[in-house]
């Protein structure tokens, strides 16, 4: 399984790691590694194991198989307690009975070689990167969400770590929120020279923040490795062309016969329409994100979808139509609002390079030339 950096170089390593809970298996044979000061994002859905695997790296789950290492040391069986790690949860966990400066400082009371005004210095260090200064003083029960989270994201800056680990950290903040603090997060732990992991279930999110190294987990299986704009236009597989896909990857089964029936067609052939065309004889499913489904062709080559309305819905700017092509669904994306009549027909198009193509078994099809769209 390949990784995210070469071990040698690795701040944390992970080796063949296995971890069964209950006859259910969690993580499966993990093989990755993550380099010193690095940004990097676990991408998955609900269940993919994503949890699972910060727990491992922090030391507060043990592998049933497999090693840890942390700068070339075995630390597979040391506790949360004697590693570098601080770790940031979905759900606001704060100490109820302390203030926002003593949250804060919590970490840091328990070094004894910690002057008390490098203690101080250190917390309102933190507290006026997230916006805290003025609630030092307050208990967590005075605060907003946003400012619960930015109390616990706080704690983990402050204590200096090595490798921190962020699960989900902003699902549960506001939209509003959440842009400012993903624009944020990067810089904040970039000047502190700490491995960060940092976990989410939307693609959207992995693309802002994972442009060099994303591992997409499913089931507890690594799927793929790399920067996040080569996974989203070049997924190795038809499963994680619908892990980077939101609204879900529209899919269509093809049969090509014998006698060519059942290839795609467009009103001028180009280089990636010849490329559909040379498919063999055989079943094939093709992928289509929504956002890549036009109402009117930007050119001759572009394929066309003979649909039928089933409901359209309004999300401020855009508009979801679904349709259905045969008795195939689909969701188009499409910019402004589009009111369409229940049961009408439709005319969808997409160019011929933002068409993946999967064989049965869930591998690309074809070469790069069709599934590599255009930045």
């Amino acid at each position: 399984m390949p990784s995210a950096v070469n071990d040698a170089e690795s701040s944390v390593r992970l080796e063949g790691v296995t971890r069964v809970v209950d006859g259910e298996t969690y993580l499966s044979q993990i093989d990755l590694s993550f380099a010193p000061g690095s940004f990097n994002v676990l991408l998955g859905r609900t269940r993919a194991g994503k949890t699972s695997l910060l727990r491992v790296m922090a030391g507060l789950d043990k592998p049933d198989r497999g090693r840890v290492f942390a700068r070339g040391q075995d630390v597979t069986r040391r506790n949360v307690r004697e590693r570098a790690v601080a770790m940031v949860y979905q759900a606001f966990i704060n100490y109820p009975s302390l203030t926002v400066y003593e949250n804060i400082a919590s970490p840091l009371r328990l070094r004894r070689d910690l002057a008390a005004s490098e203690l101080d210095r250190r917390v309102r260090d933190a507290a006026e990167l997230l916006g805290l200064t003025t609630l030092l003083g307050r208990l967590p029960a005075e605060l907003s969400g946003g400012q619960q989270q930015r109390t616990a994201l706080a704690r983990a800056l402050v204590k200096d770590a090595e490798l921190i680990l962020l699960d989900e950290p902003l699902a549960n903040l506001d939209y509003k929120l959440r842009a400012e603090l993903r624009v944020q997060l990067r810089a904040m732990f970039a000047e502190r020279g700490a491995t960060v992991v940092y976990a989410t279930a939307e693609p959207d999110e992995a693309l802002l923040l994972g442009s060099h190294s994303v591992v997409v987990l499913d089931e507890g299986r690594v799927l793929q490795v790399g920067p996040a704009l080569e996974q989203y236009h070049r997924p190795n597989s038809e499963r994680v062309a619908q892990l980077w896909s939101d609204p879900a990857l529209n899919r269509i089964d093809l049969e090509i016969g014998a006698d060519g029936a059942g290839r795609v067609h467009s009103a001028a052939e180009s280089t990636h329409t010849r490329a559909l065309n040379m498919l063999p004889a055989g079943h094939y499913r093709i992928g289509v994100r929504a956002d890549r489904l036009r109402l009117h062709a930007q050119s001759e080559a572009d394929l066309c979808l003979r649909t039928r309305v089933l409901v359209d819905e309004v999300t401020g700017s855009t508009t979801l139509l679904h349709v259905e092509y045969g008795t195939t669904p689909l969701i188009a994306q499409v910019p402004g609002i589009h009111r369409r009549t229940l049961g009408s027909e439709l005319a969808l198009f997409v160019a011929p390079q933002h068409v993946f193509v999967f064989l049965p078994d869930g591998r690309p099809a074809l070469p790069a030339i069709v599934a590599h769209a255009s930045h």
